[in-house]
């Protein structure tokens, strides 16, 4: 079930070179191709509109200081995905959002207790869902199932094990759907 990343964008070519030139126009048509998904991407792991307005100042910010970088042997917009997920955690560990101690319940997960709900399908339900979640919890899901991050790249990002990793996405599904169910029930009755 995993869909492709909102990033997932295809630049025409040569735009990423001219914008290494310091071209002003080849960033701008970035910034406006890529603007959605960065604050998308933002709001679902600070939970926040404001803190993910800053984040994705702050990852254009980056994207022009290290374009230069940018090595073509990977997808542009998988690097620019990166910067924008260590730019929003970074966010969330200031705050001391995200837990410092291992989450010790190692949950064995059958691959059904991952997948999320039909109503999931409902992004102002699943808006609402996720912004009730703990941050660190939030952050796993988004990465894992809109994404499309392993939880040892999950866990990589977050300074984390794998483990952790895998009970907090087990965590927050249950979660996610207890949340999903009672909204779901509240607008069918509605």
């Amino acid at each position: 079930m995993s869909h492709p990343s909102s990033f997932a964008i295809d630049l025409p070519t040569g735009l990423v070179q001219r914008a290494q030139r310091g071209e002003a126009s080849a960033f701008e048509q970035i910034y406006r191709r890529f603007e959605r998904p960065v604050f998308t991407l933002a709001l679902r792991l600070t939970g926040e509109r404001e803190e993910a307005q800053d984040v994705l100042q702050d990852t254009m910010l980056k994207l022009f200081d290290r374009i230069g970088e940018f090595r073509a042997e990977s997808p542009f917009w998988g690097w620019l995905r990166q910067i924008a997920v260590n730019e929003a955690l970074m966010r969330l560990r200031k705050r001391n959002r995200l837990p410092a101690t291992e989450d010790a319940d190692e949950a064995e997960l059958e691959s059904h207790d991952v997948m999320l709900p039909p109503a999931a399908a409902d992004a102002a339900l699943l808006g609402q869902a996720l912004a009730k979640l703990p941050d660190a919890t939030r952050s796993v899901l988004w990465l894992y199932h809109a994404e499309g991050y392993t939880h040892d790249e999950i866990a990589g990002l977050m300074g984390k094990t794998a483990s952790f990793s895998k009970s907090q996405l087990a965590r927050g599904t249950r979660r996610l759907r207890d949340l999903l169910r009672i909204d779901s029930e509240v607008h069918s009755h509605a």
